[in-house]
């Protein structure tokens, strides 16, 4: 970038967004996407750094640059120690470049930080007078608590689009003395069914391999149902994902389970 030198080494997307500020008058802020990534949560990398001026004349014009300029007042926070948009007002920005699976990837992160609840996000989203609120509104909607990774929020998100019964997050059991016994990613309760995604990064881990065969072996013992998704089941074959989770729901027995709705095909390309 011009005007800026740092080590070819360096270069990633937080030194990009640093480096971009180093250029703007103090007051500017990283905003959408790049706040996000400054802020530790999931966005897609868009490769340049976004940043939001207050005038016109404060605008940098670089390719690595995307300004964005307004008069409203900004939800500013320190984070990497530099400015950014704060978690509410970065969603709401990044509801005019992200998709709703991802921006509900997005919401389910911050909730899942203690930002905030879903509920006061909603609520959020529903004050706000921003551009995009009401993009931001409809993938707020879908934000849940207790989501342990933007895959599993994935994995809801394909089962919701197409119109399945939605499972229940985080599900956890305890044993007599309160001490926690289970958790499970996705559950359906009156029928015994667990939805687990299985990223495989346990895959070359003989103990943690092991340890997983034996939970799956006693959950198989008390009458529970596991079902593993994997990326593959997600980016490549959506499609057959979905047909498992139904014949399975058909199966246990849920009533009413209604037909694949192709909705889903609009957000999961496969």
């Amino acid at each position: 970038m011009p005007g800026v030198h740092v080590l070819a080494s360096a270069i990633g997307p937080t030194t990009l967004i640093k480096a971009a500020l180093l250029i703007h008058p103090a007051d500017a802020c990283a905003s959408h996407g790049s706040a996000a990534i400054l802020l530790g949560l999931p966005v897609p990398d868009p490769g340049f750094a976004h940043v939001t001026v207050f005038r016109p004349k404060d605008r940098r014009f670089r390719r690595e640059i995307k300004s964005h300029v307004t008069t409203r007042r900004r939800r500013v926070v320190l984070a990497q120690g530099v400015r950014v948009t704060d978690p509410v007002a970065t969603f709401i920005d990044c509801a005019g470049h992200l998709g709703l699976v991802d921006l509900v990837v997005l919401g389910d992160a911050i909730v899942r930080r203690g930002r905030m609840g879903p509920a006061q996000l909603v609520r959020a989203c529903q004050v706000s007078t921003d551009y995009h609120r009401r993009r931001a509104l409809a993938a707020a909607l879908f934000v849940r608590a207790g989501v342990d990774s933007p895959m599993e929020t994935r994995v809801r998100m394909l089962i919701v689009l197409a119109g399945l019964p939605e499972p229940v997050v985080d599900h956890r059991t305890f044993w007599e003395d309160g001490t926690l016994r289970r958790r499970f990613d996705l559950y359906y309760p009156g029928i015994r069914l667990v939805i687990e995604y299985d990223g495989r990064q346990h895959a070359f881990d003989t103990r943690q391999w092991q340890g997983d065969l034996d939970r799956r072996e006693e959950l198989d013992d008390e009458g529970y149902r596991i079902l593993v998704v994997t990326a593959e089941g997600v980016f490549r074959s959506p499609a057959r994902t979905l047909e498992r989770i139904r014949r399975l729901l058909v199966e246990r027995g849920m009533d009413g389970v209604p037909a694949i709705d192709e909705t889903w095909r609009e957000h999961f390309p496969g």
